[in-house]
């Protein structure tokens, strides 16, 4: 089986003393001698010239795909560009701009996206991973309940799964979002207004979560876990699932196969993840021990109720112009899509 020599291989590389960094094409070299559609006689995957991909230094499979050059290797005639975002409203309008053919993104930015009228589809979903995201405050903090959270300032990236994480926690702590002051900044600056005292609280997700909690020891006033499902979205333009919808299978294929990776060979995984993006190894470590298998997998009935529960609740705040409907923006694969997005 695949999986078996891939741990084989694994097994072998971690006993030599290899970095992934001779892992990973190795790894790569093994799977696509055998797990490719045209290897395993399933229809021939036809990319397009060129592939642009969004990312955020939290989307592990991206960035283990990234860094093994694993599309580079099965689309060797595509140019592949990867874009490094902040969050993900700059990405989806990256993506509504034409400047994206694929991007990853919390469950909030594709509501907000939706309600503009951009143009973009759900394509896939990774498990929801709710220990992954926060409401912090300062550790010598009066704050104690999400109740205490009334008029007070609160950072958060405007748009993001940070955002419905607030909602959700006014909600549970009996106040509504009128009654706090909200803080719209990028993670960083907000990490930064953070830690001077210029916010009361801050929400969050991994790794800036994991980097900030090593750095500080903040108190968690509450995490995802009670809070929302902090599920993972794939998106891409409508004429890109109409033309290419075999390469986006082929792209989780990849995807998949990258967090089997991570699961069975951490040590190595977490190291690749550090040396790309300069975060220390402890906070990638700690960020990856709240991560599930993350397996991609086609959007899901419970995931589009999820984010219908999103977009409503954005919607009676008066925080998105009208009502909208998840459902209509899913991408719906063929069984021969599916089938290459499995092998």
């Amino acid at each position: 089986m695949i999986v078996n020599i891939q741990r084989r291989r694994l097994l072998s590389a971690t006993v030599a003393g290899a970095s992934l960094a001779t892992l990973g094409p190795v790894a790569h070299a093994a799977n696509a001698a055998t797990a490719t559609p045209a290897a395993a006689g399933l229809p021939k995957v036809t990319p397009p010239a060129q592939l642009r991909i969004g990312f955020q230094k939290s989307a592990v499979n991206l960035v283990i795909v990234k860094e093994n050059r694993a599309l580079e290797q099965r689309f060797p005639g595509t140019k592949i560009s990867w874009l490094e975002f902040p969050a993900g409203p700059q990405q989806l309008e990256a993506l509504s701009a034409g400047s994206l053919d694929l991007a990853i993104t919390g469950d909030t930015p594709p509501v907000f996206a939706q309600a503009a009228g951009k143009d973009l589809r759900y394509v896939g979903v990774e498990p929801p991973k709710p220990d992954s995201s926060a409401i912090l405050v300062q550790q010598d903090s009066t704050l104690k309940t999400l109740a205490d959270l009334k008029g007070k300032r609160v950072a958060l990236q405007k748009g993001s799964s940070a955002h419905f994480l607030i909602v959700r926690g006014l909600q549970k702590g009996g106040l509504s979002f009128a009654d706090i002051q909200p803080v719209y900044l990028t993670p960083a600056d907000a990490r930064a207004a953070f830690e001077r005292g210029s916010v009361d609280a801050w929400g969050i997700w991994d790794p800036y979560y994991a980097a900030t909690e090593l750095a500080i020891k903040p108190r968690v006033l509450a995490t995802g876990r009670t809070l929302s499902s902090n599920n993972s979205f794939y998106f891409a333009p409508t004429a890109f699932t109409e033309k290419h919808g075999d390469t986006i299978a082929a792209i989780f294929a990849e995807l998949s196969r990258a967090d089997r990776l991570v699961q069975e060979n951490r040590k190595e995984a977490a190291q690749r993840i550090a040396d790309f993006s300069g975060l220390s190894l402890a906070t990638v470590h700690l960020f990856l021990s709240r991560r599930p298998p993350s397996p991609v997998r086609p959007v899901t009935p419970e995931a589009v109720a999820e984010q219908q529960r999103v977009a409503d609740a954005f919607h009676g705040l008066g925080l998105i112009p009208r009502p909208v409907k998840p459902i209509e923006l899913v991408w719906h694969p063929t069984p021969a899509q599916l089938a290459i997005a499995r092998a």
